[in-house]
């Protein structure tokens, strides 16, 4: 999703555009060139680990989160009040290992902390103040509000990170109308992401996602995104496939569609929704979504289910609810689909 909703954040700071030379600019450029990290060194890059079904991403950070100066030198989150990206972070990686039955474990083996907000596709770049203005007025955000994709992955250096076997993906991390999609994927075979495929990459040895996060929000807001990206690879995967074979369609049914039949529901609609984000519902319905959790073995059983079963209206804990139900058992079916969907999701074997 793009545009001047809740997920977007932003993009880069490069010092080789700069046009004339701006004392200011030179000072934070070397500030953040060479002051010390919050953290510690991120340890050394080691090669993807697998183990049977189980896969562990090595994720990159890109966090835009510029120190504004006129405010005590704080950084954007601490000005405005917001999430600390590190601990939004640590937080999703915890519930996808969770929600995923351990089939990912996601390995941060890069942060890059950038003192900058971004450029945008039109080379439009916000400076503190003029953020700062905007937000506070909320209005006069600049439009069109797409990031340059090319600058941010050449800031991140994460090309070679990809072909150098270093890194699966880029997480992004900025504020509000930053630019990034919640999603996109790029390298060779590379399919829609809830975002478009990133060009120039066909060339890498393997695929890769790209995610952009809002550290404005919360971690609900995060698995919201790797819902949409689960939605755009899973209709991929099982695209074609008879309605029998269906596995994805057949899991995302609701009441609204499929009355007395619920399934999981979507990233927007729970079993029992009547409208988009709807997941405070407390209607009644007929649901065989506990029934996935022992997939393959399905039964079709159902029972009685309303909000409070996916965390009262809370988008975090239906998010995980919702996920927690992917398929996550071992070997192929009969139609030589992975029993595993997150295989797929994080794994990219989307063919």
């Amino acid at each position: 999703m793009l545009g001047g909703g809740p997920h977007l954040q932003g993009a880069a700071h490069l010092l080789g555009e700069s046009r004339s030379y701006n004392p200011r600019t030179m000072r934070k450029v070397l500030r953040s060139l060479f002051s010390s990290p919050a953290k510690p060194a991120a340890p050394a890059l080691v090669p993807l680990a697998v183990s049977g079904d189980a896969i562990s991403p090595r994720v990159v950070m890109l966090v835009h989160n510029p120190i504004i100066e006129r405010e005590g030198g704080r950084r954007l989150n601490q000005v405005l009040g917001w999430n600390d990206p590190d601990a939004l972070a640590d937080r999703y990686v915890d519930d996808v290992a969770e929600v995923s039955h351990g089939r990912v474990r996601y390995q941060i083996v890069e942060r890059i902390v950038v003192d900058g907000f971004p450029r945008k596709a039109d080379g439009f770049r916000y400076t503190d103040d003029s953020f700062l203005r905007a937000w506070r007025a909320r209005n006069g955000f600049h439009q069109p509000d797409t990031a340059d994709y090319a600058a941010l992955l050449r800031e991140a250096d994460f090309l070679r990170k990809v072909e150098q076997n270093l890194a699966d993906e880029l997480w992004l991390f900025a504020f509000p109308y930053g630019g990034y999609y919640e999603s996109c994927m790029g390298g060779p075979g590379a399919v829609w992401c809830n975002g478009p495929v990133l060009p120039n990459t066909a060339h890498l040895p393997r695929r890769f996602v790209v995610m952009g996060f809002n550290y404005e929000r919360g971690v609900g807001e995060m698995l919201e995104d790797l819902g949409h990206r689960a939605e755009s690879i899973l209709e991929h995967v099982f695209e074609g496939a008879a309605p029998a074979d269906h596995l994805w369609h057949q899991f995302i049914q609701h009441d609204k569609t499929h009355p007395g039949r619920a399934a999981c529901g979507n990233v927007h609609f729970a079993p029992n929704s009547d409208t988009d984000y709807d997941w405070g519902n407390r209607r009644k319905v007929m649901s065989s979504a506990d029934d996935w959790l022992k997939y393959p073995a399905l039964t079709g059983a159902a029972r009685v289910m309303t909000c409070a079963d996916w965390g009262n209206g809370d988008i975090r804990e239906h998010h995980r609810w919702w996920m927690r139900r992917f398929a996550h058992a071992d070997g192929v079916n009969g139609r030589g689909y992975a029993n595993n969907w997150w295989r797929y999701v994080a794994g990219l074997e989307i063919g």
